[in-house]
């Protein structure tokens, strides 16, 4: 059932020839109630929770490692679902705990093939889409995890779809896993408390923005196309003019308070200097308080070919593009003892066939 949104959910109801508000009921047990158990559905009646049983099933992750850092940020190796004959493969799930929030950055696909230099998920390959379901199941099975109250005093209040892989790439699964998360009758989050990362799949940038209202953020991390070539590869074929009229179109119509936030991984003598400030500051002045930026101070992993930005010259980025108007942010790194921190995350994707960037044609389906 995690992998049906309230409109798949109702259609499948109505072929069983049951009223579509029983579907909405149940969604209220799974994702308010944190049910997993037919039999606990109170308001639905016996015979309808044994059809139900024998037709459906709601099915956890299973836990393969917990892993709390010293900063009380949790990572999860979770073990996907295996089809008989395919190879075992896990992803990694990362809860991080703050004053007045808690965000669980959730993955959508089993490695990556973006094949961004400075990401570990990346440099292991890319193994398999995750189904909606197995999205939307690291949601469930961290809020029960937790213990928290999945309606009221929440302890996830925000979900980043940072994890491993390319979320836009895997959009047929990952546009319902939204609509879920968004959904009264599902987790009920915020519009903007659901965050969208891509690296810049300009097609599906627009398809998102016509499909759902939720927030985006942009892996950019360069502001010239020959550096964000090698950075990110993705690059080359939706150039960053490209990727900007993307976003500008995806914020045309929406309310005052919309933005883009801006990823900047900073890496030590590669895009951290002050002309490359005053480069990002030309670049996404024109978009005006639309825009956010946040400075990600690199997260080493092994056989990296980068260092991080000194304090220093992150201090100085930062005061350039502040100087120039822009809202900026330095991001905090969290879990980093236990590799949970942004780009660490690996997984466990045990497929031989492992597959980069240039092996898959990347279109809108």
């Amino acid at each position: 059932m995690f992998g049906l949104d309230r409109a798949a959910l109702r259609e499948q109801f109505e072929k069983m020839g049951e009223a579509g508000f029983r579907a909405d009921q149940v969604m209220l047990w799974i994702y308010r109630r944190g049910v997993s158990d037919f039999e606990l559905m109170s308001n639905i009646g016996k015979a309808l929770r044994a059809r139900l049983a024998a037709h459906f099933v709601i099915r956890p992750p299973e836990l393969v490692t917990e892993q709390v850092s010293v900063d009380g940020t949790r990572k999860w190796v979770l073990k996907l679902e295996q089809a008989e004959g395919k190879p075992v493969t896990m992803i990694e799930t990362v809860y991080i705990p703050e004053a007045n929030r808690g965000t669980l950055c959730i993955s959508s696909q089993a490695g990556c093939a973006m094949d961004c230099s400075f990401c570990s998920t990346a440099q292991g390959g890319f193994s398999r889409n995750m189904s909606t379901a197995e999205i939307v199941a690291q949601v469930w099975f961290a809020g029960k995890t937790l213990g928290g109250d999945f309606q009221n005093e929440r302890v996830i209040s925000n979900v980043v779809f940072m994890g491993m892989g390319e979320p836009l790439a895997n959009y047929n699964n990952v546009l319902p896993a939204i609509r879920i998360l968004l959904d009264d009758f599902g987790f009920g989050l915020s519009k903007r408390r659901v965050t969208v990362s891509t690296s810049g799949l300009v097609p599906f940038i627009d398809r998102l923005g016509g499909d759902v209202d939720t927030a985006l953020a942009i892996s950019l991390h360069a502001a010239n196309d020959k550096l964000r070539d090698q950075l990110v590869p993705i690059n080359k074929k939706y150039p960053i003019a490209e990727l900007m009229e993307a976003c500008k179109r995806y914020l045309a119509g929406k309310d005052r308070k919309s933005h883009i936030i801006y990823e900047y991984v900073m890496l030590d003598g590669v895009n951290d200097q002050p002309e490359h400030a005053r480069e990002l500051a030309k670049l996404l002045n024109g978009q005006g308080q639309a825009a956010k930026v946040n400075l990600i101070p690199f997260n080493p992993f092994p056989e990296a070919r980068y260092k991080r930005s000194t304090p220093e010259a992150i201090t100085r980025f930062s005061e350039i593009l502040r100087a120039k108007g822009l809202l900026t942010m330095t991001r905090r790194t969290r879990g980093d003892d236990i590799d949970a921190a942004c780009g660490q995350l690996v997984g466990k994707v045990q497929s031989k066939q492992k597959k980069r960037l240039g092996d898959i044609p990347v279109r809108v389906q």
